[in-house]
C-alpha cells in the first residue's frame, strides 16, 4: 500500500472557508477513485497561518496516479485555490506503508528517544 501527503497553508481568517473546499476538492475527488483507501485531513494552527496535510492511501502506484496524474509527486492544484490565499507545497510525499489507518491518530504511548552522536 502506497500513501501520497500534501502540505499547504492558508492564512487563518480563510481556515474553516478552505476545510470545506478541501472535502469538496482534494478528499471527494481521491475517494472517487478506485484503488484509494482512505483519505485523511489534518489541520493545525500556527500563528496566522492554519496548516492542512492531506493523507490519501492507495492500493497501487496507478490508481495514485488516476487522480495524480503522470507524475504524482507534483502537488494536484485546482482552479479556486488561490482564493483562499493557499501555499502549497509544490511536491507531495509518497511512501510505503503497512496499513489503511489515520496517519495522523495520536498513540498516547507514543515516545521518541533522544539518540546522541558521537
Amino acid at each position: 500500500m502506497i500513501s501520497r501527503t500534501w502540505h499547504g497553508i492558508v492564512p487563518i481568517e480563510m481556515s474553516d472557508s478552505f476545510k470545506k473546499y478541501e472535502y469538496e476538492t482534494g478528499v471527494k475527488d481521491t475517494l472517487a477513485i478506485n484503488g484509494n483507501r482512505g483519505a485523511f485531513l489534518k489541520i493545525v494552527d500556527q500563528g496566522e497561518y492554519v496548516h492542512f496535510f492531506l493523507c490519501t492511501k492507495w492500493n497501487s502506484m496507478e490508481s495514485m496516479i488516476a487522480y495524480a496524474g503522470n507524475n504524482p509527486t507534483i502537488a494536484v492544484t485546482y482552479p479556486e485555490d488561490e482564493k483562499y490565499g493557499l501555499i502549497s507545497d509544490p511536491i507531495v510525499i509518497i511512501q510505503e506503508v503497512g496499513d489503511d489507518s489515520d496517519p495522523f491518530v495520536a498513540f498516547e504511548n507514543f515516545h521518541i528517544s533522544r539518540v546522541n552522536l558521537i
